[in-house]
């Protein structure tokens, strides 16, 4: 890896986590990058998944690359502002802007098939969390992994703090850095829509996958690895 290649963080979402880029990882091991794939604590977008995130950059010695999938679109939205973050990918991820919060950002379009498959639990220390039923998730979230696939990653979802849906949005990072967007077309977690009207709005250079799910790093890591690689070596091209 060259000086001027940037570390790859990989940010998962709500309703899983690290090893949800497993595929993607794979199809990176042979462009000699360095990859980081921290948790995602699923708490809230600022105070918690934001500074959290911001904790793993300080420690990064170079430039950072941030890559989100879904609502970890929103934590490196909140996060990416880092002195050393020098590009933004978003895999099927949210990107709200300044004061905007995920709920009235997707509120603009239709709702998507997760909508009938949330479940919500009380927290012992107040507030709430969220869920997938088990029946509905293949059909949502992941419609295109084989089926055994889907059944653990239901079973092994990770749940998302209501708040982290009703946070309005800091600055976001994509004013100030380039961004790469890949759109997957029958995304059942996330409206498309939300998708395409974000990622226009801040400029991104948009890879539409067709028929592609929500988990599109999954089912198809080769065309994302690609958007990965077009973002890194964008900054590897820069001027020292």
């Amino acid at each position: 890896m060259a000086d001027s290649d940037p570390t790859i963080v990989l940010v998962h979402g709500a309703f899983a986590d690290a090893s949800s880029f497993r595929p993607l990882y794979d199809a990176l091991l042979d462009e000699d990058v360095t990859m980081i794939v921290p948790p995602n604590p699923l708490r809230g977008l600022t105070g918690g998944d934001g500074e959290y995130l911001k904790g793993v950059i300080n420690e990064v010695d170079g430039p950072v690359l941030l890559v989100g999938h879904s609502y970890g679109g929103s934590v490196i939205t909140a996060a990416g502002t880092a002195d050393n973050v020098v590009g933004l990918v978003y895999i099927s991820g949210f990107a709200p802007d300044e004061g905007e919060n995920l709920t009235d950002l997707q509120s603009k379009f239709p709702p998507p098939k997760i909508a009938s498959y949330i479940v919500q639990h009380q927290l012992p220390e107040g507030g709430n969390e969220f869920t997938l039923a088990l029946d509905g998730f293949h059909e949502s979230f992941c419609a295109d992994v084989p089926a055994d696939d889907a059944a653990f990653y239901a079973i092994s979802q990770r749940p998302l703090a209501g708040v982290a849906l009703t946070e309005a949005a800091p600055t976001p990072a994509w004013r100030s850095r380039p961004a790469w967007a890949v759109l997957p077309t029958a995304d059942g977690a996330i409206d498309p829509g939300v998708h395409r009207f974000s990622y226009e709005r801040m400029g991104a250079q948009i890879t539409e996958i067709e028929g592609a799910s929500h988990v599109v790093m999954i089912s198809h890591p080769k065309e994302v690895a690609e958007v990965v690689m077009t973002a890194a070596h964008a900054h590897a091209a820069q001027p020292a």
